[in-house]
């Protein structure tokens, strides 16, 4: 089979990755730290797979992830958790309002990871 007839396969469970809304990915795009440039080229995971990001996620619509060890977040600085989790929550809504939005992919992240990417 082809890659491209492959879907988008999880490089952890090896299960497909089959909406964007489960996409680790795609969340690390559009909080800005996915480059373009590498979006087709990047590995990718179902967010429940990269528990190190998405235990930053405090939204009652997901259930919360755990992460064990060094990356824990219960184990970091306070002020560094919660910038995290404003900017990683913040992400996985919009990442979750893209499939009703449409547009062209260069809109799909936060407005100021937009302006950031425009300057360069």
């Amino acid at each position: 089979m082809a890659k491209c007839d492959e879907g988008y396969l999880c490089q952890v469970c090896g299960r497909d990755v089959g909406a964007i809304t489960d996409s680790d990915l795609y969340l690390r795009y559009v909080i800005g730290e996915v480059d373009p440039e590498v979006l087709h080229t990047a590995a990718e995971r179902h967010l429940r797979c990269n528990p190190a990001l998405a235990q930053y996620i405090v939204d009652e619509r997901f259930e919360p992830v755990g992460c064990e060890g060094d990356f824990d977040k219960r184990r970091l600085d306070a002020g560094y958790v919660a910038r995290r989790e404003e900017l990683v929550t913040r992400g996985w809504r919009r990442l979750r309002e893209l499939p009703k939005r449409g547009g062209p992919i260069t809109e799909y992240p936060l407005p100021e990871v937009v302006e950031r990417l425009g300057r360069q």
